[in-house]
């Protein structure tokens, strides 16, 4: 057997990092907003006549092969861990082959880590005969990557992947839930760009020290949260509105908080193409993830979209084309 996978990779609009537990118990009422693209993460399992287990990242170049699935279980250290961790949970029976590869660079703060680990979960999940609600499936990766990173992590990544289309994801005492924010989808991305720093960042890192200082009561820190979370509450109404103009006032106003939470968010490269694109009609930009480097989306009018891609490739970025991904993760399956 072969399975073909594939989830969305997302740009997150507001609310970010206010997704890791418990934070968002802090700040009642709090979302997450976000949008699923057309930049997946992919996945292939094959089905070995051996017992076999052999991981394959093409992007990272590694490989890395166990004699059994016993043999994988008994390791403490890994090459491929997110693989490996998958293949522990999901145990198969047989032999495997997993390959991957993304769309994305690494470290773009796309949440492309998340989407591979959804595309690798779904094609085990039907490997192994599991039956999966997609709630469950953003548990199960979410918790995975908290193992593989040592740090708790957020799970928006994880709903963008499984669902798809625009999400506000609701965080609340005892549940996360997603709603489909009812947007025009062609009108919001005509307002978008995406592009690439060229260098990478670590979202577990920044993500991590932000949190840290945030448990431990800074009043500052808390303050600033309490307007992230206002602002992403805000940003879901304008969204539904088509408010187009208030919908770039609350993605700077974003940025312009978030970028307070630490000294390594954002960087002088950061801060150059955002001043770029300004100069030329960008009404908004934030970094994507936890910053440090990674994307950054820029908002523009659709009059004014050219200019500012003309602007940011002069400026030696790495533009993303990306449509808005309406599907969660998908299943090929082959004999």
């Amino acid at each position: 057997m072969r399975i073909h996978s594939a989830a969305p990779t997302r740009i997150d609009l507001a609310g970010g990092t206010l997704d890791i537990w418990p934070l968002y118990l802090l700040h009642p009422g709090a979302v997450t907003i976000n949008l699923a693209i057309t930049r997946f993460a992919h996945c292939v399992l094959e089905s070995r006549r051996d017992a076999r287990i052999v991981l394959v990242s093409r992007d990272a170049g590694q490989r890395e092969e166990f004699n059994s699935l016993a043999a994988l279980l008994r390791a403490r250290r890994f090459r491929l861990p997110l693989l490996a961790h998958l293949i522990s949970h999901f145990r198969p029976r047989r032999g495997v082959t997993l390959t991957t590869w993304s769309e994305v660079p690494a470290g773009a703060g796309l949440g492309g880590s998340s989407a591979l680990a959804v595309a690798i979960a779904c094609a085990l999940a039907r490997l192994t005969g599991r039956r999966f609600s997609r709630q469950r499936l953003v548990a199960v990766v979410r918790d995975l990557e908290v193992r593989v990173l040592g740090v708790p992590t957020g799970e928006q990544d994880s709903y963008a992947a499984a669902y798809g289309g625009l999400s506000a994801i609701h965080l609340e005492p005892g549940a996360t839930w997603r709603e489909s924010v009812p947007a025009d989808l062609r009108e919001l991305e005509a307002r978008l760009l995406l592009a690439y720093t060229g260098k990478p960042r670590r979202s577990g890192i920044n993500n991590w020290e932000v949190m840290k200082t945030r448990l431990d009561g800074q009043a500052r820190l808390a303050s600033n949260f309490d307007t992230l979370a206002q602002i992403s509450i805000d940003l879901r109404t304008a969204l539904q509105r088509s408010d187009w103009r208030r919908v770039g006032e609350l993605i700077a106003a974003e940025w312009e908080a978030r970028r307070k939470n630490a000294p390594t968010i954002s960087t002088p490269r950061i801060d150059s193409l955002i001043r770029a694109a300004r100069r030329v009609g960008a009404r908004a930009a934030k970094v994507c993830g936890a910053g440090g480097g990674g994307c950054v989306v820029f908002y523009s009018p659709p009059e004014r979209r050219l200019a500012v891609a003309n602007e940011l490739l002069s400026a030696g970025a790495a533009l993303l084309p990306f449509r808005v991904s309406q599907r969660g993760v998908r299943l090929e399956r082959y004999r």
